[in-house]
């Protein structure tokens, strides 16, 4: 069973990027690689509890269970140790991938308070998306714009996410293109793109 943005971007979408970019080869057509998500918990060293219900939020929210990140460095600063867990990331891709991206496309990022739009800069140079969790970039996307999550008042708690996009485009151009056809709501006269 073939997913509805799947469906889209191979009826749709792989036509008008052959037309709109003159490409030889339907293999150079850009499409979505993989998708990215990654939540940073403060606390993950003291509060194993928290971590917990944030992996199980992220799972909801993603489809697909986390795995821990660990600190690379001690800094001592932060009271952080090499080796302690501080957050967490999941890789997705093929139809868990669609299925989140089309659910961020229409439920995520529409939900966010004050949102104008995907900033159109937000591109890394070589064709992939980053949607950044300062106020910058777009705003804040938090677990909570999903309907799934419901918080605790012991161990829940409102946690950022940031949502990578990695495409096989070879320019910012054509990544936006891609991401634009596909329904991403980017905002309108902020940048340099089409």
């Amino acid at each position: 069973m073939s997913h509805r943005l799947l469906t889209t971007y191979r009826q749709t979408v792989r036509p008008l990027l052959i037309e709109s970019f003159s490409y030889q080869n339907i293999h150079q057509v850009p499409k979505i690689e993989k998708i990215v998500v990654k939540c940073a918990t403060g606390d993950a060293a003291q509060n194993a509890k928290g971590l917990e219900a944030a992996m199980n939020d992220m799972a909801l929210v993603t489809g697909q269970r986390p795995v821990k990140t660990r600190g690379k460095a001690s800094v001592s600063t932060f009271r952080h140790r090499e080796g302690q867990p501080t957050g967490m990331a999941v890789t997705l891709r093929g139809h868990v991938m669609y299925s989140f991206l089309e659910r961020i496309i229409n439920l995520g990022i529409p939900r966010t308070g004050d949102f104008q739009g995907v900033n159109p800069n937000s591109f890394d140079g070589n064709g992939n998306l980053r949607i950044a969790l300062t106020g910058t970039g777009m705003g804040m996307i938090e677990q909570g714009v999903f309907p799934e999550i419901v918080y605790d008042d012991a161990v829940g708690k409102a946690r950022q996410l940031d949502v990578c996009i990695t495409t096989t485009a070879e320019t910012d151009t054509e990544g936006h293109r891609l991401l634009a056809l596909m329904g991403m709501p980017f905002r309108e006269g902020s940048g340099s793109r089409p």
